[in-house]
């Protein structure tokens, strides 16, 4: 039985993961600024401390005794870009740091396909451009670059690059989607929405960072794209939460350009949640090659676009009354919708 230290451990990813774990009977130990308020909480090989990773100290304190660590931490997208910069540079320079003096050979780095920016080609493989978009982009790169360091100095540091993940307790930007589903809502995408848009079910990135902290270091201490191996176009995909949802709806394309140009002044207004990385990509290709973890690790994706969003929304319905009233910045709850939440009733 490992130890493993989860940063992030209260996030969405974070919770997933727990639970892979403890059911695979390893011991977890839990760190994150917010809450743990989960049932989880009291499992008999689980440790869960509250604290943040930009704190050094208290970071290579709760770190000691562990076999490897899983840096799931991050300041999405909508947070202020001075605590993006803080929590992904410096918050991921403190994580390698206290394992390296600690003796942890194995560190977990949970990036981000938003390192490749805006691509004109797919797909996208791990030797593409690193091109971020934004705070969070950017600070994803730089981190990245700070594991490359750490390799040199001897340690094991796989660097994972999900698709968006979906699954049970995902909230954010999809509950947009699940939202006007569940009231029985059209619901708009930019552009035509044919164009081929692959996500990713939490399953199946836990699935993969199991992979990188168990197989020989000289397979895993890589770069790897994870994402799912089945998936159409978001018009079709996001059409099977509609037809589940049963009130006969359907996914309704607008002309992207004056979309793009709304949705810029919006979000510069502060009137709604989607920021320059989503809108601007939500009506292009986008989708990553999975051929290198499959190849070297064994990844076998488990759902398909279509399962991951059905499985997420039923989450979703089963749970709403849960957070009715509850909005934020994270994963973990509905982003405010804005002006959004008004366009809502013309559909």
């Amino acid at each position: 039985m490992s130890k493993i230290f989860i940063t992030g451990g209260a996030g969405f990813l974070g919770i997933n993961l727990v639970r892979y774990l403890l059911e695979r009977g390893e011991k977890v130990v839990s760190y994150d600024i917010a809450d743990f308020d989960y049932p989880e909480k009291q499992a008999q090989n689980l440790e869960v401390v509250q604290g943040d990773i930009r704190d050094f100290a208290a970071l290579v304190k709760v770190m000691a005794g562990c076999d490897s660590v899983v840096h799931a931490a991050a300041a999405l997208p909508l947070y202020k870009e001075e605590d993006i910069v803080s929590t992904e540079v410096e918050g991921t320079a403190n994580v390698l740091e206290s394992a390296r003096v600690l003796g942890i050979r194995r560190v977990v780095m949970i990036s981000s396909t938003a390192v490749y920016g805006i691509p004109r080609h797919h797909p996208l493989d791990e030797e593409d451009p690193l091109v971020g978009v934004g705070p969070y982009g950017r600070g994803k790169i730089l981190a990245e670059s700070l594991c490359l360091d750490y390799r040199l100095k001897g340690m094991c540091i796989p660097i994972l690059r999900p698709k968006s993940f979906i699954g049970p307790e995902r909230l954010g930007v999809f509950a947009l989607l699940y939202d006007w589903a569940m009231d029985g809502r059209h619901f708009p995408v930019i552009g035509s929405g044919n164009n081929r848009y692959q996500l990713l079910d939490v399953y199946d990135l836990c699935q993969a960072i199991d992979l990188v902290l168990t197989l020989e270091e000289d397979r895993v201490n890589d770069v790897f794209n994870i994402g799912a191996e089945v998936f159409s176009t978001l018009r079709e995909d996001y059409q099977a939460v509609l037809d589940d949802a049963g009130y006969g709806k359907r996914i309704k394309g607008f002309w992207a350009a004056p979309m793009i140009l709304t949705l810029r002044l919006l979000e510069r207004l502060h009137l709604s949640p989607l920021y320059r990385w989503v809108y601007e990509t939500a009506g292009r290709d986008s989708y990553v090659a999975i051929d290198k973890a499959k190849r070297l690790l064994g990844f076998k994706p488990v759902y398909s676009n279509q399962e991951a969003l059905i499985r997420n929304y039923r989450w979703y319905v089963h749970h709403r009354h849960e957070f009715e009233h509850s909005e934020g910045v994270s994963h973990r709850v509905p982003w405010k919708q804005g002006i959004l939440g008004l366009a809502k009733w013309f559909f």
